[in-house]
């Protein structure tokens, strides 16, 4: 699914809800339908058993962030869940809307949550970068893998691909920078060069929280080509994410614009050029500048261009005009045709040198 000669120049786009649900599955279930109508091809969650992943101390912690939904930190992540036995609806939910479901297990338990429930791709947050211990788990489910190296070194990020390669080699490494929101020139997309690099027989691709789209089709460019960006219905929403996450519109143009990049790096075919309308209507023929005389050899200033209702000879092509002999007079402004100039002199050669051929048959 993600191996490089599978995806060719597809790019394969994630929306990445996160938690921007804000906990209401009846949002989530809209984020799947919303974002798979925007044009991504997998709608990725996030999945963490709490009680499990903080500690006491840290559950309880008291949280007073204007962006609190609790409390305390454990009961404010609580609230941010959605409620485990109903996942499996939001899988079902995806396959109807033609999109793959996805989540990043924080915690062991959330990955054998996962893996019971059939989700079609795993993602290791770059929090899990070099947690080795919980990667090698996630490489022996054999589901493809997402890897985000934000915020770690080229030995950690190593350790991490040959740790998954272990089982298998259907792995993304994503370029991530883990600022929320992530400022422009802080986005390091030469770093997909790096990647690129070091793993030449692996996709790579971008994890983004720039708030813009311009970083997608830049980064297909590069030679990323699985894309993760954040999502929200509405960037007012109450919560960190919302801010540089892209609302509907911002996401399918997201798409759109990385979708183009490929279309638009084939040429025109040859035969297809001066042939446009627009030079059919108004394209410039060859015209005498002055009056000529029969035998003249044509120069730049004999020349000029005037639009007639059909082309004649296109003035692309005085190239081949000039320098060459009129067998007829020309009145200023007449149109020049081919057939009145004599065959310039490798023409002629050509030709005697054929018939001599057909003279020794």
């Amino acid at each position: 699914m993600l191996r490089p000669n599978e995806l060719g120049d597809d790019a394969l786009i994630i929306a990445e809800v996160g938690q921007n649900h804000q906990g209401d599955f009846d949002m989530a279930r809209e984020y799947i339908r919303t974002f798979a109508g925007a044009g991504a091809d997998v709608v990725k969650f996030q999945t963490r058993d709490n009680r499990y992943l903080f500690a006491e101390e840290a559950y309880a912690k008291s949280y007073n962030s204007e962006n609190a939904f609790a409390p305390t930190y454990g009961k404010h992540r609580e609230s941010l869940e959605l409620d485990a036995d109903k996942l499996h609806v939001l899988r079902e939910d995806c396959a109807q809307n033609e999109v793959l479901f996805m989540s990043t297990p924080f915690d062991e338990p959330s990955l054998e949550r996962l893996v019971e429930l059939g989700v079609a791709l795993l993602k290791i947050a770059s929090f899990d970068l070099g947690n080795l211990p919980l990667i090698d788990k996630i490489g022996r489910t054999g589901l493809p893998v997402v890897l985000s190296v934000g915020g770690g070194n080229a030995e950690q990020i190593k350790a991490s691909v040959e740790t998954l390669r272990a089982h298998h080699d259907d792995i993304a490494v994503l370029h991530c920078v883990s600022e929320y929101p992530c400022p422009v020139e802080r986005l390091g997309l030469d770093n997909i060069d790096a990647l690129r690099a070091a793993f030449p027989d692996l996709s790579v691709g971008l994890s983004d929280h720039f708030n813009g789209i311009l970083s997608g089709p830049v980064a297909y460019l590069k030679g990323a080509r699985v894309f993760e960006k954040h999502v929200t219905l509405n960037r007012s929403l109450k919560g960190t994410d919302h801010s540089f996450s892209l609302e509907p519109g911002g996401f399918r143009r997201f798409v759109r614009d990385i979708r183009r990049v490929p279309q638009m790096m084939t040429p025109k075919p040859a035969e297809d050029l001066g042939t446009e309308a627009v030079f059919q209507k108004l394209g410039k023929s060859l015209v005498a500048a002055r009056p000529l005389a029969a035998g003249a050899v044509l120069t730049l200033d004999d020349l000029s261009g005037r639009i007639f209702n059909e082309q004649i000879i296109p003035v692309r092509r005085s190239v081949e005009v000039i320098g060459r002999r009129l067998k007829v007079d020309l009145e200023k402004g007449a149109a020049l045709r081919f057939e009145m100039l004599e065959l310039p002199d490798s023409a002629v050669g050509d030709r005697s040198a054929a018939g001599e051929r057909e003279e020794h048959a």
